[in-house]
């Protein structure tokens, strides 16, 4: 008897010229549910048996799908299931931060085949930009040594670090990180390296990550809360990561969440829930290679000082999650980013139990309204990478209208 299995996939078009949009439907469906057989491909997208088909063999043809064994269910006719070829694609990403810079390379399913790092410069961008580069350039050394044939499947490279973009400054702020966004970085990349580039902050990015390989993967409707030195929200809205009208949206890090005692001096949420306030509490170097590790140590220690900043944190974060769901009704909210899992797992725990929104229903999925994601310095170096990625194989509205 043959059993039809529940597969996660986006409608495709059977309508002429839409042969873009329907590759990135295939190519979407099987990182999603793994390998999948031709009929269950159709039954999942709506498209025809015959345009599946062709498109199979269209991406089997550009070295991107492959066959696995025939597999015989019940009486009918066997099935071939498809998958995606890991090395069909690679992509760099790049991590700016504050005081390091990270860059990791991964394949078409978001394997890192390469990671490096290295700490930048107090000279600002201008010599900052040299050490990227060469940080570059020794990480595709090192892939073309694992892979003689990567260079030619590259399919971009993208660049995340903090944000907002684009607003008015009169000094350099530190959170900001001004003189990096006024330095013409992209440009500059792209020249050095040869490859497509793209910006995105760093919550956009964490949440690439996410929905590739984290608590976001096969959903549509999710908010990526990044907890990293500073404190932002990559938006997955209709299955498509959401910027703005200036790659600024969700920069609730500006924000000011108010709790029982605010005075009018209240500062910015991220000023009091980030790694940075963490680090200034603690006096710790946020530049320091063992932060993550002393950061654990001083949960586990405790102590009045950090149980205090703790339950302050949780009240902040309780009420952003209830003004979050309540304006974007996602299917989940995570917490991840640049900080140790231990704390991440914590501040979850400590935020609940949640304020009542239009979330709290009783049939969920996910269940949790609120759930830890990624907790991993490398996340947002991962999503930087993801989104060259997403950017040529994800299903998106510009693909049917032939803009990108």
């Amino acid at each position: 008897m043959d059993t039809k299995r529940s597969i996660r996939a986006k409608s495709g078009t059977n309508l002429g010229g839409a042969s873009a949009h329907n590759r990135r439907i295939m190519i979407d469906a099987l990182r999603v549910n793994g390998a999948l057989s031709r009929a269950d491909l159709a039954r999942a997208t709506g498209l025809t048996p015959q345009a599946v088909s062709n498109i199979i063999e269209e991406l089997a043809l550009d070295g991107l799908v492959r066959s696995q064994a025939t597999i015989r269910r019940g009486r009918g006719q066997p099935a071939t299931p498809y998958q995606l070829v890991p090395e069909g694609a690679f992509a760099v990403g790049l991590q700016i931060d504050r005081h390091v810079t990270r860059t990791v390379i991964v394949n078409l399913v978001g394997e890192v085949l390469v990671q490096m790092e290295a700490k930048l410069p107090p000279g600002g961008p201008a010599e900052g930009v040299v050490v990227v580069l060469d940080l570059i350039r020794k990480a595709r050394i090192a892939l073309q040594a694992q892979s003689p044939e990567a260079e030619k499947r590259l399919v971009g490279l993208g660049v995340a670090m903090p944000g907002p973009f684009g607003i008015n400054t009169l000094y350099d702020d530190p959170w900001m990180m001004t003189a990096w966004q006024n330095f013409p970085l992209i440009d500059t990349i792209a020249q050095g390296t040869g490859l497509a580039v793209a910006l995105q902050n760093d919550a956009a990015a964490a949440a690439t990550a996410e929905r590739l390989l984290g608590a976001a993967h096969g959903l549509d409707h999710a908010i990526c809360i990044y907890f990293g030195y500073g404190l932002g929200t990559g938006l997955i809205l209709n299955g498509e990561l959401y910027g703005g009208a200036h790659s600024n949206a969700g920069e609730i890090g500006m924000i000011l969440a108010l709790v029982p005692g605010d005075g009018p001096d209240v500062e910015p949420l991220e000023h009091y829930a980030s790694m940075a306030a963490l680090c200034k509490l603690l006096k710790l170097d946020p530049s320091e290679p063992e932060l993550f590790a002393m950061v654990t140590d001083a949960l586990m220690r405790g102590g009045p000082k950090v149980e205090q900043w703790i339950d302050d944190v949780a009240q902040r974060l309780r009420r952003t999650v209830q003004a979050l769901e309540s304006i974007f009704d996602p299917q989940t909210i995570i917490l991840c980013g640049g900080a140790p899992r231990a704390l991440i797992d914590r501040l979850v725990a400590e935020i609940g139990p949640l304020l009542p929104s239009i979330a709290d229903r009783a049939s969920r999925y996910p269940e949790a309204r609120l759930q830890a994601g990624l907790a991993d310095p490398w996340s947002v170096a991962l999503g930087a990478a993801a989104e060259p990625i997403a950017r040529t194989f994800d299903p998106r509205f510009s693909a049917i209208l032939k803009t990108a």
